[in-house]
């Protein structure tokens, strides 16, 4: 792989993995509208996808450093019997990892086949739009009923959890699916972003346990350009996550559903 193409999708990956455009869907569409070289078969191109994503998760990691120590520490202290609302946050976020983590496993391999379906990707950004949609009216018959994020009940997030599952779709984003579910279970938009950046970490990473050892010995020739995405998505995602944890005080997703739905028409016309 040429590595301006590493270049370019791993901007890409920082940008739209937090922004609500679903990063694999425009991974998996660019290639074909702009005549990338990479290789768009799904075994092949998924260790360099998660590479991208890794760099992702390791931004937010930093970004979150403090917040991810209290995290730890505390669900150590819940194990040992004392209860505090870093503990709670931590079994939510387990609760949270644990649908994707398992339907992931589970549909691996019939996953991997949607990477080179570039059309089914630009029409699930156009799906991806209306469940946006849906979470702006779900917030405004909920926002009587706000529920803080240290409140928000293991049942809660577990459901939040279910609505995660539809980023291994390719064109449904991972943050807008689950700030909808968010903003669902009575999470104001900036808790739902805030909850749905750190719930992105443990599951990004524990796909990249599997995913990156295919990567050693520079299998596809994909280990430098992996490596140089990862980094390019990495600063990208950073910089996405500060703008967005401030923009979503005030506002809220129809912006972005907008911009999914046309850019889904767009690709899907561009396919053709």
């Amino acid at each position: 792989m040429p590595l301006i193409s590493a270049v370019i999708l791993g901007l890409i990956q920082g940008f739209a993995e937090l922004f609500p455009f679903s990063s694999l869907g425009l991974l998996v569409i660019l290639p074909h509208v702009v005549h990338l070289h990479v290789p768009t078969q799904g075994s092949r191109y998924l260790p360099f996808l998660v590479a991208l994503h890794a760099g992702t998760a390791i931004a937010l990691l930093l970004l979150f450093r403090h917040e991810w120590i209290r995290i730890v520490r505390g669900w150590f202290l819940w194990l040992r019997g004392t209860h505090t609302d870093d503990g709670r946050l931590a079994w939510l976020l387990i609760w949270g990892t644990i649908p994707t983590g398992l339907v992931g496993l589970i549909l691996k391999h019939p996953l991997e086949h949607l990477f080179s379906k570039p059309l089914l990707a630009a029409i699930f950004l156009i799906v991806n739009g209306l469940i946006m949609f849906g979470g702006d009216r779900w917030y405004q018959n909920r926002r009587s009923r706000k529920v803080p994020l240290h409140r928000l009940s293991v049942g809660s997030a577990f459901k939040i959890g279910l609505f995660q599952i539809l980023a291994l779709i390719p064109g449904l984003s991972r943050s807008g699916s689950t700030m909808t579910g968010g903003v669902g279970q009575g999470l104001s938009f900036e808790d739902a972003a805030h909850f749905s950046f750190l719930l992105a970490t443990p599951i990004i990473l524990a796909a990249s346990v599997l995913e990156l050892p295919k990567l050693h010995g520079g299998l596809h020739g994909l280990l430098v350009p992996s490596l140089v995405g990862g980094i390019l998505a990495g600063i990208t995602a950073w910089l996405s996550a500060k703008f967005l944890l401030r923009y979503f005080r005030l506002h809220n997703l129809s912006q972005f559903a907008w911009i999914s739905i046309a850019v889904g028409v767009l690709g899907v016309i561009l396919i053709h």
